[in-house]
């Protein structure tokens, strides 16, 4: 899933006048294709510059966007594994959330394993497959097509289904309570 996705991002050449700057898969991945992420572009940091020729996501990747910034991001959620306890599944969760230099955004992960919770609004799309969006307390089942506006709170995204669900999310930074 995540090896596929084609990103074409446009700017402008010298003259001012409207270019592909990047055509392609997506160059870095962090996790598996079966849960894992990607990051398409980012506006951390300075203000973003339409002729700057560098790929914004070559920046040392993490998963909560700058002051002021937003990320977008492809993610997978693999099936939940009847076979994993609670310790192995605390134990990957953990690994990937520091590998996302986002080791902090876990709070309570007393209801799941994977419940995290950053300071930003998300806008996230469910693009394949189903997943159950877990809150503190509730749960919604989701489809494709289905968005949800997350709101800074403590969340976990699980597949109980045979297949990998594929979500979008952009993340924008925000001070939630």
């Amino acid at each position: 899933m995540l090896d596929s996705i084609r990103r074409v991002v446009t700017g402008h050449d010298e003259a001012g006048c409207s270019i592909v700057h990047f055509d392609g898969i997506l160059p870095r991945r962090l996790g598996s294709n079966r849960r894992g992420l990607t990051e398409l572009w980012n506006t951390d940091g300075a203000p973003i510059d339409s002729r700057a020729a560098g790929d914004r996501t070559e920046l040392p990747f993490s998963l909560t966007p700058g002051a002021g910034g937003t990320k977008l991001i492809f993610f997978t959620v693999a099936p939940e594994d009847p076979q994993s306890d609670r310790a192995a599944e605390e134990k990957r969760a953990a690994a990937a959330f520091a590998a996302y230099n986002a080791s902090q955004a876990r709070p309570n992960t007393a209801r799941h394993p994977w419940m995290h919770k950053t300071n930003t609004i998300d806008y996230v799309i469910v693009l394949e497959g189903e997943v159950s969006l877990l809150l503190d307390g509730d749960e919604r089942d989701l489809k494709p097509f289905d968005v949800v506006i997350q709101r800074g709170t403590n969340h976990a995204w699980v597949n109980r289904g045979k297949q990998p669900a594929l979500l979008a999310v952009v993340l924008i930074d925000a001070t939630v309570r």
